[in-house]
């Protein structure tokens, strides 16, 4: 409580200096959606105490119009300035906020609850979840087209032009609100990048990515084009992933290395490796949850479509990066099948809680997998026993609904709320007329 104090008292003291106008209070919906209202500097201490009521009827997946009564609690540890707003006077804060009910209680729909609560489970076990994601995007012309903006592939030095210039505004952006940044280049397909943040506790880095993803968005829109997180925007071409690195720490010991171990892995890391290779399939809709994320798992463009794992093999669901003597901090699992228009509250809640079940149950990890997957004939997959993941947001909502692995974590309420608005959007999507249809079929038929 002392430090919640200071923590509100650092607020109310920034606002001061600043000249602070405007204060936004950021939560999230269901799909990941960022929401949010803002206040004035004159509401800012009730907010810090009581929180500021908003209706939840209209969140996806909040609430039904008879208990819409939401508070939203800012957290004031993420208080932040914009750097894109005014800073000499009248600048513009932000909070994350979690969403309670009217009688104090933790609202079950809330994303940002629902990790948290994984991470208490782990907490409770001695363990601190550690994720560093890459999320990739396209800077497009606008939002109606995919006019590209260069013709560039991966770490090419193109020419000093637009893109340069919006993902280095991007970079200092995102360390002015006090997000690290280690990498940022330039991707496989035409007109796309990557921006790579700094591992931290999951937590953090889940209100990172939403901060990141409008950052990238408003900047490219200060810029006069449009930066898109869709999965696969482009045919032919690679597609947006979120390769998410995670470990497992017991204070600074990292409870993934064993020098021991012919790969540096501990007995806890590769049954958590097991964990997620389990249940992936379960998973799958949670951490690729739109129609578009399964025209990205296709075979040839980088994106996992197979149940494996590797050390170098980027064919493989799972990578295991190379151990460098003396960092074995750095020693980590990076699921590559996530893409960045997930929910990531979401997404490292079931990653983590699919890892500890493989650690609670010792799930044996089978043989690595350094060959080539796609080039595989299917009777040596079969042989081999490596299995698919889904192929179809239908395929992936099916297997979802009857996992326990995630119902678990989400919690009914989130969960069901998930798996509806899913099965309206295939059944939304499975009715439409597509241009491929009508070039295919209506001449012929």
């Amino acid at each position: 409580m002392a430090n919640s104090e200071k923590s509100k008292e650092y607020v109310q003291k920034m606002v001061k200096e600043h000249d602070v106008k405007f204060i936004r209070l950021w939560f999230t919906d269901v799909l990941g959606m960022l929401k949010g209202f803002a206040i004035t500097s004159g509401e800012l201490e009730t907010a810090l105490n009581e929180g500021m009521g908003f209706d939840g009827s209209s969140i996806q997946g909040f609430a039904r119009i008879d208990e819409s009564d939401m508070i939203a609690m800012p957290d004031p540890d993420t208080f932040r300035l914009l750097p894109w707003r005014p800073h000499q006077e009248h600048a513009v804060a932000r909070m994350f906020c979690d969403v309670i009910k009217p009688n104090g209680e933790p609202f079950a729909g809330d994303p940002r609850f629902v990790l948290k609560r994984v991470l208490k489970k782990a907490a409770d076990l001695g363990y601190t979840f550690y994720v560093g994601p890459e999320l990739e995007y396209f800077y497009f012309k606008d939002s109606k087209g995919t006019e590209v903006l260069d013709a560039g592939g991966y770490f090419d030095m193109i020419p000093l032009d637009m893109a340069t210039d919006l993902r280095r505004e991007t970079v200092l952006a995102l360390e002015k609100m006090g997000i690290d940044v280690e990498y940022s280049h330039h991707e496989v397909a035409p007109s796309q990048h990557e921006i790579d943040i700094r591992y931290t506790d999951a937590l953090t880095m889940a209100d990172n990515v939403m901060t990141y993803r409008l950052v990238v968005k408003q900047v490219a829109l200060n810029g006069g084009v449009y930066a898109t997180f869709m999965p696969k925007p482009l045919f032919g071409e690679n597609g947006n992933g979120m390769h998410v690195h995670q470990s497992l720490f017991k204070g600074e010991r990292n409870a993934f290395f064993d020098k021991n171990n012919q790969y540096n892995l501990s007995e806890t890391a590769k049954h958590y490796i097991a964990g997620l290779l389990k249940h992936a399939p379960e998973f799958t809709s949670i951490t690729n949850q739109w129609v578009n994320s399964y025209k990205r798992m296709v075979p040839g463009y980088e994106a996992p479509v197979y149940l494996s794992w590797a050390r170098c093999n980027r064919s493989d669901m799972i990578r295991v990066p190379e151990y460098k003597p003396g960092r074995e901090k750095a020693t980590r699992v990076e699921l590559r099948s996530p893409d960045p228009a997930c929910n990531p509250y979401f997404a490292f809640a079931v990653m983590l809680a699919a890892g500890l079940q493989g650690i609670e149950k010792k799930y044996e990890l089978p043989a690595p997998v350094e060959e080539n997957v796609f080039e595989m004939c299917d009777s040596e997959k079969k042989e081999r026993g490596i299995d698919t993941l889904p192929s179809s947001l239908n395929e992936a909502i099916k297997l979802t609904q009857n996992s326990q692995l995630v119902k678990d974590p989400l919690g009914e309420h989130a969960f069901n709320a998930f798996i509806e608005n899913k099965r309206l959007e295939w059944d939304r999507y499975r009715i439409q007329i597509t241009e491929y249809e009508l070039k295919r079929y209506l001449p012929i038929l």
